[in-house]
């Protein structure tokens, strides 16, 4: 009996100390990754706020940018932010499709990666079911957009990527989808040897807009990104043309 006692504690010991070391880890890593994420500039967290122009809303997994007082136009637009970059740091984007008429969620993901929130879309498509969508997302965002696409074709119109490509296991070649492919030329961050590899994966209906003096972090508003090249346009001209190859682009979807 006294042999028993004691080897249960020793166990319940063991299993106190795994607990308390997991519970360090898991913080470990939290505080790490919080210290490597990048968060938005001036410009973004402005652009966060609601206006006479635009209705900015905190939703489940995500936020939700509407124009204020007009139509809302078909379809609702889909963002996957980033790895390790916070959302609100598009919110100068999705404002600029608001005032489109577009209705715009940008999605809050686990820890700030994709990999870990890929199917949060649904929440968005649930709420306006029976209206049309298209999903994209920027670099690993882009990545996770697409596999959810490939698994939702009946639902999704499009998929658009910036700085990113679809892997395979976002394959998108043999489906009616279509899908807009945007770079930057002075990107230093993007595998462009993936990239390249990639264009098999994407649909015949695929258009590529190469922005010429764009890097990696201009499709976002949070600064320089490690690993990035200078780019030779401001961030503001950089976001001009993406927002306006994605209105050509969506103008161009079939009904």
């Amino acid at each position: 009996m006294v042999r028993t006692a004691a080897r249960k504690n020793r166990w319940k010991k063991i299993a106190i100390w795994t607990s308390v070391v997991i519970i360090a880890l898991v913080a470990g890593m939290s505080a790490y990754l919080a210290s490597v994420t990048y968060s938005p500039s001036e410009q973004a967290e402005a652009a966060m706020k609601s206006d006479n122009q635009v209705v900015v809303s905190e939703v489940k997994n995500g936020y939700q940018f509407e124009p204020k007082g007009q139509h809302i136009s078909q379809p609702n637009v889909v963002f996957y932010p980033g790895g390790l970059v916070e959302p609100a740091s598009y919110a100068p984007m999705a404002r600029a499709l608001a005032k489109h008429g577009h209705r715009v969620y940008i999605t809050k993901m686990p820890l700030n990666l994709a990999m870990f929130g890929g199917k949060r879309a649904d929440s968005f498509l649930a709420e306006h079911a029976g209206e049309s969508f298209v999903i994209g997302g920027h670099s690993l965002g882009g990545v996770f957009a697409s596999r959810y696409a490939a698994a939702h074709t009946d639902q999704i119109k499009g998929v658009f990527f910036l700085a990113s490509y679809a892997d395979d296991g976002g394959r998108l070649d043999g489906t009616n989808l279509s899908a807009l492919q945007m770079t930057g030329s002075k990107d230093g961050v993007l595998n462009w040897e993936s990239w390249e590899k990639a264009k098999s994966n994407l649909p015949i209906d695929t258009t590529y807009v190469s922005i010429e003096g764009g890097n990696h972090g201009q499709f976002g508003s949070y600064g320089m990104q490690k690993g990035d090249n200078e780019p030779k346009i401001t961030e503001q001209e950089q976001l001009k043309q993406v927002v306006q190859a994605l209105e050509e682009w969506i103008k161009s979807l079939k009904p």
